[in-house]
């Protein structure tokens, strides 16, 4: 079916069925990690009538919606909005896609979509920072990548205390990929001119610096696509090695006798793992071949998801200043979540567990017009 016919169907639906957009069935079966097969037997329809349902050549009865509504979760009114963007594995950058399984990838795009959703809607009413992220396609060297974005941000060799914020000043929209899996590193993504990073919010703070970077590597070195698969992985994982850990820094602080403890002291220096820095200082030829198999025996006996003297995990800067702004003008999450017509779990789980200011938005009327009024203001300074 071509776009013109769905566009009649749609047409023809706004009558008889209130214009539900079968997109955004698919996008919510997805977001819950259902296959049609589960989703038609949650719903006691066959798979042919999800299939018709998500191709608009069918709409739900009433019945049947209710059942969806039941097992996605979704406020009825999210299948009614508009199309939304959703990435695609061409737009996207995904870490150790062989061993993702579809329905965790499909999740994590759905999910995506919805921070692209959550974007939109702050970007109507605050200005946030322009993109400042250089495009560097055709630096075949990851390492004098990192080293031409730290000139051109002017971060010298200073350590990055905290790359959420680094980023978010830079334009990166940065949100949490709520995924219950751990091959979902996380992934970056460009919609238009606006780089987007999604991070896995259940890994260590060092770890979660890492992925940002890595994801920094993707938007700089592959913004137009290639290279592809592992190469692209080795070259966002170089990027982000040199990036968080400069040549000159590291080789300023390199100790004498890099020992698994002495590892574990200095990394506080760059907010690394132990083994990123491991890593490093072997490439850069300051561990012998000996020392750095001894630091990685050591590593493994921890096991790869302990990692001592954990720094504290970073949050957004701007989306707390968001919801504060917001909270002054007494609109709350439940008011936004309301708004995007998304559960509120789907908003928190968004913006890395932030703790925002609960609004019931049960308020007299000349105070939401107060509230409204207040909040144009806003979006004109902005």
């Amino acid at each position: 079916m071509d776009k013109a016919q769905k566009s009649t169907l749609r047409s023809e639906r706004s009558t008889d069925s209130g214009s539900i957009n079968p997109t955004r069935i698919t996008l919510a079966r997805k977001r819950k990690g259902l296959s049609k097969t589960t989703f038609a037997r949650e719903i006691d329809v066959d798979r042919k009538s999800v299939q018709a349902y998500e191709d608009g050549r069918s709409v739900p009865s009433e019945g049947t919606m209710a059942k969806i509504l039941g097992v996605l979760g979704f406020p009825r009114n999210f299948f009614f909005g508009d199309d939304l963007e959703v990435p695609s594995l061409e737009t996207g950058s995904f870490r150790a896609m062989s061993k993702m399984k579809a329905p965790k990838r499909e999740m994590a795009l759905s999910q995506a979509a919805l921070g692209l959703h959550l974007n939109s809607w702050i970007c109507q009413r605050f200005r946030l920072p322009e993109p400042d992220i250089p495009n560097l396609g055709r630096q075949p060297d990851p390492e004098a990548a990192a080293e031409f974005v730290r000139r051109q941000w002017s971060l010298g060799n200073l350590s990055i205390r905290n790359m959420v914020h680094l980023l978010e000043s830079k334009g990166v929209r940065v949100f949490s990929l709520a995924v219950d899996a751990r091959e979902v590193d996380a992934f970056s993504l460009w919609s238009g001119n606006v780089p987007f990073i999604f991070l896995n919010a259940n890994k260590t703070s060092e770890h979660s610096r890492f992925d940002a970077a890595h994801e920094l590597g993707h938007l700089v070195l592959h913004k137009h696509g290639p290279p592809n698969g592992i190469e692209a992985e080795k070259q966002a994982n170089a990027f982000a090695s040199a990036f968080l850990m400069p040549r000159g820094s590291v080789i300023a602080n390199a100790p004498r006798f890099p020992t698994y403890d002495v590892l574990v002291d200095r990394k506080q220096i760059w907010i690394v793992s132990v083994a990123a820095l491991a890593y490093r200082m072997h490439q850069l030829g300051l561990m012998t071949d000996w020392q750095y198999r001894g630091a990685c025996i050591q590593i493994a006996k921890r096991g790869k998801d302990f990692e001592p003297n954990e720094a504290p995990r970073e949050t957004s800067i701007i989306l707390p200043k968001v919801f504060s702004a917001l909270y002054e003008d007494g609109l709350g999450r439940a008011h936004v979540a309301r708004d995007l017509c998304i559960p509120i779990g789907e908003l928190e789980q968004l913006l890395f567990g932030l703790t925002l200011a609960a609004v019931d938005g049960k308020r007299s009327d000349h105070a939401q017009k107060g509230a409204q009024h207040r909040r144009l203001a806003l979006v004109e300074k902005a």
